[in-house]
């Protein structure tokens, strides 16, 4: 118990102390500004505000905190201790980084890999030219790649609990039929307590923050613990670490593709944690755990791709009716009880022939309306609204049969969230360009009639 309550007094010392918590401050604005464009993209798409992006960054820090207070229990009690001349803060710091520069890689497990490769290469070097001043990044292996392991189990369940949220409907052409789908993508920033090693003059400068560490059942069997037994003082540290999500479906509901994706991710964390434990019989090994850890990650990825493009789209309309996509929180359309995946074959009595009838209602255009519904699971129902409010929307996002003018199409091959969202915006600039002249032409043709009203008074 007191060494839980050493690790949790770290993760709290991570939040409110100055310098820590001013990382964390500049994680939620990077956060911030990445949700303020999410949040105008659904509501130029949606007509309705979804998540405010404050409420989406709060998420995100909030998950972030209680799932790093987790991790860090775990890797107190299966004890995961570091060396203090280790550098581990690069693997957090690398994850920093791709944050802000290179998203595709924000991963723990080609970070991991590449401070494990370089490490082995600065040893092997110091080794050779015998000068012990070359290994500068000196990690266990065995103990970096079980932390890699149990930070992806963590993040499969943030996926899950969180990864739904912020999603932006999108198209693609697939054998020249639309499909619609969603964009997912999601930051969470972990306060992260490690154990570290120190050396006897070391933990002479960390009085009242070091402790000793306690008798348990180890997870990991790696020369560390030696050393642990010949000296026994260690202290915890706190770094911040970012984990990421990003994925595009078109055949599962945005909420069915988080957790298919978070269960995928969590079942790489156990066995990268099961495979780790290989390291501890040689250099060789240790490559290969490397490798492993990089190498499983990326064909994950790539399965999950092969999924979507060979499995059945879930959202396309058809010639019985309009597919609707996206429904906003309580708009119109959700007091109606319409919801994702259903499908709209009657508009006011009659069938949709022209799409533009629908797209007409979606604008709002309509003070009373009726529809009859399909639901996923065949059955049909019959719903209605009444005293719509001027100007406001329906409140859906629905799958078109045909490629409208200016329609934001999504290749499938995409792979950066980036072009996502510059597609849809692109798009939304077209259609405000082109409501904007239709509101000036009302306006102009307006000011003549009162012209030529006024001429003939005379």
């Amino acid at each position: 118990m007191d060494i839980a309550i050493h690790t949790l007094s770290a993760v709290a010392f991570a939040i409110v102390d100055p310098s820590n918590a001013f990382i964390l401050m500049m994680i939620a604005l990077i956060f911030y500004n990445k949700n303020k464009k999410i949040a105008a993209m659904q509501k130029m798409i949606m007509g309705e505000s979804l998540d405010s992006a404050f409420e989406l960054t709060i998420s995100q820090i909030v998950l972030g905190i209680f799932a790093g207070a987790a991790a860090s229990l775990i890797f107190t009690f299966a004890g995961l201790v570091f060396d203090e001349n280790s550098n581990i803060y690069l693997l957090f710091m690398v994850s920093l980084f791709f944050m802000a520069f290179k998203p595709r890689f924000i991963c723990f497990s080609y970070s991991g890999a590449v401070l494990g490769i370089a490490s082995l290469g600065f040893k092997f070097a110091a080794n050779i030219l015998n000068m012990p001043q070359l290994d500068v990044i000196n990690i266990d292996i065995l103990t970096l790649m079980t932390l890699v392991g149990i930070l992806h189990i963590v993040e499969g369940g943030l996926v899950m609990i969180d990864g739904s949220r912020g999603a932006i409907p999108v198209f693609t052409n697939r054998d020249n039929k639309i499909i619609g789908g969603f964009a997912l993508k999601r930051y969470w920033a972990l306060p992260i307590a490690l154990l570290i090693l120190l050396s006897a003059t070391s933990s002479d400068l960390v009085v009242g923050q070091s402790v000793m560490i306690p008798e348990w059942r180890h997870l990991i069997k790696g020369n560390i613990i030696d050393r642990i037994v010949k000296n026994s003082v260690i202290a915890s540290i706190a770094l911040y670490g970012v984990i990421g999500y990003s994925s595009i479906t078109f055949t599962k509901s945005k909420r069915a593709k988080t957790l298919t994706s978070g269960a995928l991710i969590m079942v790489y964390g156990l066995l990268l944690t099961a495979v780790a434990q290989l390291a501890v019989l040689g250099t060789t090994y240790q490559f290969f755990v490397l490798i492993f850890a990089a190498v499983v990650h990326e064909a994950m990825l790539r399965l999950e791709k092969y999924m979507e493009l060979t499995m059945k789209p879930k959202f396309s309309s058809s010639d019985e009716g309009i597919m609707v996509l996206a429904v906003a929180p309580k708009s119109p359309a959700f007091e109606m009880g319409i919801e994702s995946g259903d499908l709209i074959v009657e508009l006011n009595g009659k069938t949709i022939e022209a799409e533009e009838e629908i797209f007409n209602i979606i604008k709002g255009n309509f003070s009373s309306l009726s529809l009859k519904i399909k639901k996923p699971f065949g059955d049909l129902k019959n719903v209605n609204y009444s005293n719509m409010a001027v100007k406001k929307r329906l409140g859906i996002v629905v799958v078109p049969r045909e490629i409208p003018d200016n329609t934001a199409i999504v290749n499938m091959h995409d792979d950066t969230f980036k072009e996502v969202i510059d597609k849809i915006k692109d798009k939304n600039k077209e259609e405000h360009k082109d409501i904007k002249q239709e509101e000036d032409k009302d306006i102009k043709q307006e000011e003549n009639q009162n012209q030529d009203q006024g001429e003939d008074k005379k």
